[in-house]
């Protein structure tokens, strides 16, 4: 008996996509196999975030590359938007950001990062926008409200490796 007929897919199936949506900007190759097992863990289970997130997890994978990506990550802005899903937004936009950020396009990260600024006005996953300025190594326009624990400089390295690791990647 698996564990979405025990009754544990829908818990499982979540944590997988976000573990997906993790190793996705850190190792994409790995990422492949979450992705399928997030796939298998939400097949049958209505957890439209869920859903998402390992869609978002799919795109993040593939930051940095062309074909299609902007298609699809349009595709999931207006499919999030329909359902609602605010805090799946912010990530899609994050993704967004990474992407822009990979392919060292300027303008459109600023647009992402305009995006994600009026989508955590309360201050919910406010740090993200702090991240997509790391990703594109900018200057914050005011001081972090984050707490970070290894400090902002710390954050902001690790996140431009990110970028440099994917870019490096996408080269032909």
């Amino acid at each position: 008996m698996g564990p979405e007929q025990r009754g544990q897919g829908s818990p499982v199936g979540v944590g997988e996509a976000m573990r997906a949506l993790a190793l996705a900007f850190t190792d994409p190759d790995q990422a492949d196999d979450e992705l399928q097992l997030a796939e298998q863990l939400l097949a049958g289970v209505d957890i439209r975030a869920s859903r998402i997130n390992a869609q978002i997890a799919a795109l993040v994978r593939d930051a940095g590359q062309g074909g299609d990506w902007e298609d699809r990550a349009a595709l999931l802005r207006s499919e999030i938007s329909i359902a609602g899903l605010a805090s799946v937004e912010t990530t899609l936009e994050l993704a967004v950001c990474f992407h822009h950020a990979v392919r060292g396009a300027h303008d459109e990260l600023d647009a992402g990062i305009a995006r994600l600024r009026r989508l955590t006005r309360s201050g919910n996953y406010a740090y993200y926008t702090d991240i997509a300025h790391f990703m594109g190594d900018r200057p914050l326009p005011h001081p972090s409200t984050a707490r970070w624990i290894d400090g902002e400089d710390a954050v902001r390295d690790r996140w431009r490796a990110l970028v440099a690791a994917r870019r490096a990647l996408a080269l032909p």
